[in-house]
């Protein structure tokens, strides 16, 4: 354990208390710790840029950007808000029926699309039928916000970390479909069972409240038809092109980037600024400073010499090892985000 060993080790220490402090905005600490990381030479520019081991995760990064950009594309559609209308009339006005309609709805879209974006596209949506019902709307946004992290964990592009996982462990999207969505499902079962205990009974409206919902006109939220069924059709290729991946030989990043590229084709749009400036930059740069610290520290030995002393306390039983990463995972995704923790 020389000098750069101990540097490096603490610029990453540094740079993740300050990220759980929330006294500078994430993005500036990654980037500050990435660029000292360069500068304090523990890390080569060529080995934070092209080596795939010590820096950016281009896979990961491009499919992020892909991904938003196709969600961009797809947000001025009304399609989210035509399936929220939609699932509350399904559920006939009834609030606790519409709560779980929403869940398992947002617990798909998550499973598909980036699970924020899906909450922050159903969540005006939300208010505005929980305010058709007179109902408070938190136990909607709350439900909401769980099922997004349920569904999102179910396939490889439903959450950040999940990309993270798949490209460094070399997953495929089958490989999250085989192993986790059935777990999904019935947690989501519990889940949905959970809710009916707390909210079931509370949520209790008038008739004429629910005739409200009942009389909403989902077509009304459809803005542009033609480019939805572009976006649709577009999106299924995708999807697709992510179950079918390993067998292609593509990455993910390669389906995705595809696929944004033909939708920004077929939108016919001559200003693609518009779109691609809603994609979240931050988290991108975000991810990219992140990269760049967790190479310094894989290079100078801290993530061996860690892995090492977990090893030791578990005795190499694996089982042991497992339920100790997972459960201090689970405890420490509570206090910091779970992006920078995986």
């Amino acid at each position: 354990m020389n000098g750069t060993f101990w540097t490096a080790t603490i610029i990453f220490l540094l740079a993740y208390a300050i990220i759980v402090s929330e006294k500078v905005h994430k993005t500036i600490v990654a980037i500050v710790g990435a660029a000292l990381m360069l500068v304090l030479k523990i890390l080569e520019q060529h080995e934070a840029f092209h080596v795939e081991e010590l820096g950016v995760d281009w896979n990961v990064i491009f499919l992020l950007i892909s991904m938003m950009t196709i969600i961009n594309l797809m947000r001025p559609t009304g399609f989210f808000e035509y399936i929220a209308i939609k699932s509350a009339k399904w559920g006939k006005g009834e609030p606790f029926k519409i709560m779980a309609i929403f869940s398992v709805v947002t617990a798909v879209l998550s499973a598909f699309l980036d699970n924020v974006t899906t909450v922050l596209l159903l969540a005006p949506v939300t208010l505005l039928i929980a305010d058709a019902l007179e109902v408070d709307p938190i136990p909607f946004l709350i439900t909401e916000a769980l099922a997004s992290n349920i569904g999102g964990t179910a396939t490889l592009i439903g959450d950040p970390p999940n990309i993270m996982i798949a490209s460094k462990a070399k997953l495929n999207f089958m490989d999250f479909i085989v192993h986790l969505t059935p777990a999904i499902i019935v947690i989501m079962v519990v889940f949905l069972f959970v809710i009916k205990l707390i909210f079931g009974k509370k949520l209790k409206v008038k008739p004429e409240l629910k005739k409200r919902v009942l009389e909403m006109n989902e077509r009304e939220a459809i803005k542009d038809p033609v480019m939805l069924k572009k976006s649709l059709f577009v999106l299924g290729i995708v999807i697709l092109g992510f179950i079918f991946h390993g067998m292609l030989h593509y990455e993910p990043a390669t389906v995705a980037l595809f696929g944004a590229g033909l939708l920004l084709l077929l939108s016919g749009t001559h200003e693609p600024h518009e779109y691609l400036a809603e994609v979240e930059w931050p988290t991108i740069f975000f991810f990219m400073g992140l990269f760049i610290i967790i190479g310094g520290v894989v290079k100078v030995g801290l993530i061996k010499w860690m892995s090492q002393k977990v090893l030791e306390i578990t005795h190499g039983n694996m089982f042991s090892t497992s339920m100790l990463v997972m459960w201090f995972s689970a405890f420490a995704s509570a206090f910091v985000d779970n992006i920078p923790y995986v």
